[in-house]
């Protein structure tokens, strides 16, 4: 609340006779001040009651016109006289031109140094009121905070700030407003913080609004950017306002992102378990929300901090019950595919390179996987489709008749080792992937070479055919490496 001429007028103790300048009572009083220069404009900062016994004023009705003019234009809010001590009356002259240029020309009956001491406990006692508003203004957006979160911060800012509020994101998106809908202003606010240096504040005021816009967060890139819209000019109370508010949303925001962070962590250690052969991977959707296939698997080479994978996960594809979690291949993103490959703008977030594969059923995600991973080591951001005979390969076969081949040519293995185990099926793909060496398929198997041996003598004669016969040895190979030579993805 500001101080007009027309109050000050009327402050205990004031006693004073508004003489011309009928038009200008409503300017603003930001201090009393005396002065008998001829022109004291260049020690004025506007704002200022004049007080002057007349002693500076020019002898003449050019002068004296010029130098109410002069008052005027440098903004102050009224000219007070005391007569019978330089003058007895207030010129003609000076009375038009103060009625021409709507300065307020008073005579004053109270001693200078009562009305600065009036104007000072008015703007003293102003100050007071204004840090309760604030304080109680600060209490209600707490409580707002407590019971309604970042809806509730911003419509008590609004109300408190007699004006609107308007959230964005990181990216200066528009998050959420009180009131709800776009207003003219927005656009002004997303254009100051989309340029604005990462943590700063600063007012865009046009002389009919002001518009603070500020950064959210305590370290880093900034979390988000506020928004409050009011009247111009932007009261010191609405910048305390929006301060608080501006650490509460802060807060907000990271305890929503801790909240995020840790409910990826727990739906990364299950899909971690459906990986590793712990959980069955149809039982992931039992536990936990699944988005409905297909996937796309996305592996970024880097290990990353998983608050960083989140953040970028959000980015792209937030709220679609996605899973991040950390593999020793790097790490993991499982997202739905609908339509549009999200892998290039993970990896480029994250600046790192990454694979991508796609997978129609939870239980072709371990395969994804692995065929992502040795997609990331070729740089940048490459899908299993944007290799052609990886396509070509995917399109000439049919998963469920390769699964039956597979097990098929594999059943006599499998029943021998559920009869008598030995690892059996094991040890023919450790010699068979070695080049057929005996010494180092036995090191990759941990085991002495006349075992290995053994275990490849019974899975000939179990087999009926020795693994000397090329096409017996292309079936074993084929039936083991099925699944992944070929990508999985296609229905």
């Amino acid at each position: 609340m500001a101080l007009t001429v027309a109050q000050a007028m009327t402050l205990p103790g004031m006693s004073m006779r508004l003489l011309a300048g009928r038009a200008g009572l409503g300017r603003e009083v930001r201090w009393a001040h005396v002065s008998e220069l001829a022109d004291p404009v260049p020690w004025l900062r506007g704002g200022e009651l004049v007080l002057t016994i007349g002693l500076g004023l020019p002898g003449d009705a050019e002068g004296r016109r010029a130098y109410v003019e002069r008052l005027s234009v440098a903004g102050c809010a009224a000219l007070a006289f005391a007569l019978d001590e330089a003058m007895a009356e207030v010129p003609r002259d000076v009375r038009d031109a103060a009625d021409s240029c709507g300065l307020p020309v008073l005579e004053i009956l109270t001693p200078f140094v009562a009305v600065t001491e009036a104007v000072a406990r008015w703007h003293a006692d102003e100050r007071v009121r204004g840090e309760r508003k604030v304080v109680a203004a600060q209490e209600a957006t707490a409580r707002a905070a407590l019971t309604s979160g970042t809806t509730g911060i911003l419509r008590a800012l609004a109300e408190h700030a007699g004006g609107e509020a308007l959230l964005l994101g990181p990216h200066a998106e528009p998050a959420a407003a009180s009131p709800e809908g776009e207003r003219p202003w927005h656009a002004r606010a997303v254009e100051a913080a989309g340029r604005a240096a990462p943590r700063s504040a600063g007012v865009l005021d046009d002389g009919i609004q002001a518009v603070q816009v500020q950064s959210l967060g305590f370290a880093g890139p900034p979390i988000g950017w506020l928004a409050v819209c009011t009247a111009s000019p932007l009261d010191w109370h609405v910048r305390m306002l929006a301060n608080q508010a501006a650490c509460l949303l802060a807060l907000e925001l990271l305890g929503v992102r801790a909240g995020r962070v840790r409910e990826h962590v727990q739906r990364g250690r299950l899909l971690s378990a459906a990986l590793d052969g712990v959980l069955p991977a149809p039982a992931l959707g039992e536990l936990c929300q699944v988005a409905p296939p297909p996937y796309e698997v996305v592996l970024v080479r880097e290990e990353t901090a998983l608050e960083t994978a989140v953040e970028a996960l959000e980015e792209v594809a937030a709220g679609s019950h996605a899973f991040v979690c950390a593999r020793p291949e790097g790490t993991l993103f499982v997202l739905p595919e609908d339509g549009r490959r999200r892998g290039g703008d993970l990896c480029g977030l994250l600046g790192a390179a990454g694979g991508g594969c796609r997978a129609h059923r939870l239980d072709e995600l371990p395969a994804a996987v692995r065929h992502a991973a040795g997609l990331a080591a070729l740089g940048g951001y490459t899908h299993v489709d944007d290799l052609e005979p990886w396509a070509l390969l995917r399109e000439a076969i049919v998963p469920d008749a390769a699964g039956r081949f597979a097990a098929a040519v594999l059943r006599p293995l499998r029943e021998h080792e559920e009869r008598h185990g030995g690892d059996l099926i094991a040890s023919v793909r450790a010699y068979l992937e070695s080049g057929e060496n005996l010494e180092t398929a036995a090191r990759r198997l941990g085991v002495h070479r006349n075992t290995l041996r053994r275990r490849l003598a019974a899975a000939e004669r179990v087999s009926g055919r020795p693994l000397s016969d090329p096409d017996h040895r292309l079936q074993i190979w084929l039936a083991l490496s099925l699944a992944d030579l070929v990508p999985p993805g296609r229905p």
